[in-house]
């Protein structure tokens, strides 16, 4: 995927005047070296210039690392630490920073070694507070040099997140469809996040693409379709379309992506552009999200936003579905109870029109939209992607503006159960534990759109820390039963 950042750490050490400083260095050196030993050498670099009492030397740290090209930083506390010269490195740094400490290795050091840096990273972390700095401090932030070394590792999918959206363009055409307002939020919160927005009309759009007309470009990406759907290509006549529009938003993306380095896509895909354009875009939409470019549906903006940050955590394919519907309870008891873990009111289908790239389907098939084509001819609603996802664990997320520019996010991991939906679009049988608990007292209590982000694979810790970062206000997950929400009802029948 060529539209995420590689992340290169600097590790930079700290150490107090009256702690030697030794300690320091020979701890960040053992640090570095079993990060190198377990996870190799391409994304960390050890900063030689170990940070004393002088801002001097906070100064010439600040250059080294980004002499070295390094867009994220680790400070190490090897021992005790500089408050404030450790908080200076951190401000002045211009991108994701992660604070950590060490532990004392053994009882020999006890007597006249002692590093004390479990109570320096307190200090450490009030000092940030007082600078309003953003800093990663992990669940067990202080460890040797192998547990540190593993946070160091878990903290690359986060600060490449962080990284990402720093520099993310969000390109939209058209305003969301009539009674689709819950895709409508301010965006306010994008440029409080540091991304920015271009919007602009379909009538661009649809100028740009009639200007794609007779691309010569456009035999190649048919083949390339025509090899990606295989079997699946059931409506062949309908590619040299899609491809042109392939062009078109590829394209548009080169030519507007300005100073930003990545983008994301907010479309338009109803209720006129069926008959314009002559297709629905929900296969194109999903091959250029399979190479990193996330598309949403129906301009969610803030739809897009979240698959980008799932793209940038897990580094792979991700999707936007609908929370869709539930399961009629003759399909939970012919195929899921007693064999699966779950209870009836865990289960739900996650479902959008064929936004999913054939890499996350079953047997995908090019399809027409059956929705749109009770109302409209066939004909124009070719070019969904269907078939039943895949199998397999997942996270269900999304980072959302409300009405009144508040931050507010959810996390919530579950799987795709391997059961067949009997249904249309890209669709599958999903099963989030306590799911009915969490659709009232987080989706609909915080006024959650029926759009959310799906990453596959358990992601949860890492989402999680990402909005964390990010200063969302509130971030919802699905408590367990034991653990009752604030507005749940506590006198049960």
């Amino acid at each position: 995927m060529n539209n995420i950042p590689q992340v290169k750490v600097g590790i930079v050490a700290v150490s107090r005047d009256c702690f030697p400083i030794e300690l320091s260095i020979k701890r960040r050196k053992a640090l570095v070296e079993a990060y190198q030993k377990k996870y190799g050498k391409e994304d960390i670099y050890e900063c030689p210039i170990c940070i004393f009492e002088s801002e001097i030397d906070m100064v010439k740290s600040l250059e080294d690392v980004k002499a070295h090209n390094c867009n994220a930083l680790v400070v190490f506390l090897g021992n005790f630490g500089p408050e404030i010269s450790e908080t200076l490195l951190a401000k002045h740094f211009d991108g994701p920073k992660m604070f950590i400490a060490a532990e004392e290795e053994n009882i020999g050091v006890l007597s006249s070694d002692r590093g004390d840096a479990y109570c320096g990273l307190l200090n450490a972390s009030y000092n940030l507070k007082l600078r309003n700095i953003n800093a990663y401090i992990p669940e067990n932030p202080v460890g040797d040099a192998d547990d540190l070394a593993e946070q160091i590792h878990n903290f690359l999918p986060i600060a490449r997140t962080i990284i990402g959206l720093n520099d993310l363009k969000i390109i939209t055409f058209g305003p969301r469809p009539q009674n689709f307002l819950a895709c409508n939020a301010p965006i306010k919160q994008l440029y409080n996040l540091n991304v920015e927005i271009e919007e602009n009309s379909e009538l661009d759009l649809f100028e740009s693409f009639k200007k794609h007309e007779n691309d010569e470009r456009i035999d190649a990406v048919v083949k390339d379709m025509a090899k990606d759907l295989g079997a699946g290509n059931k409506i062949p006549s309908i590619l040299p379309k899609l491809a042109q529009y392939e062009l078109t938003l590829l394209d548009w993306v080169e030519k507007h992506k300005g100073y930003r380095k990545y983008v994301a896509i907010a479309g338009k895909c109803w209720p006129a552009f069926q008959t314009m354009f002559g297709f629905v875009p929900c296969y194109v939409n999903s091959r250029l999200t399979a190479r990193g470019i996330p598309v949403s549906c129906e301009v969610d903006i803030y739809g897009a936003l979240s698959e980008y940050i799932g793209t940038c955590v897990s580094e792979s394919p991700v999707t936007l579905l609908d929370i869709n519907n539930t399961l009629p309870k003759e399909l939970y008891k012919k195929d899921i109870e007693g064999k699966y873990d779950y209870a009836f009111r865990d289960t739900f289908m996650g479902f959008h029109c064929g936004n999913t790239c054939t890499s996350l389907l079953c047997k995908p098939e090019m399809k027409y939209q059956k929705i749109m084509a009770r109302a409209l001819p066939k004909e124009v609603t070719n070019g969904t992607l269907e078939g039943d996802i895949k199998p397999g664990e997942i996270t269900f997320y999304r980072l959302q503006s409300t009405s009144d520019n508040h931050l507010l996010a959810y996390v919530a991991e579950g799987e795709v159960l391997p059961v067949p939906s009997h249904s249309f679009g890209s669709i599958g049988v999903f099963a989030i534990k306590e799911m009915n608990r969490f659709y009232r007292h987080v989706l609909i209590e915080n006024g959650f759109p029926h759009h959310g982000a799906v990453v596959f694979g358990h992601q949860g810790k890492a989402i999680y820390e990402v909005f964390k970062y990010l200063s969302a206000e509130k971030i919802g997950y699905n408590q367990p039963s034991n653990l009752p929400y604030s507005t749940e009802n506590p006198f049960k029948e």
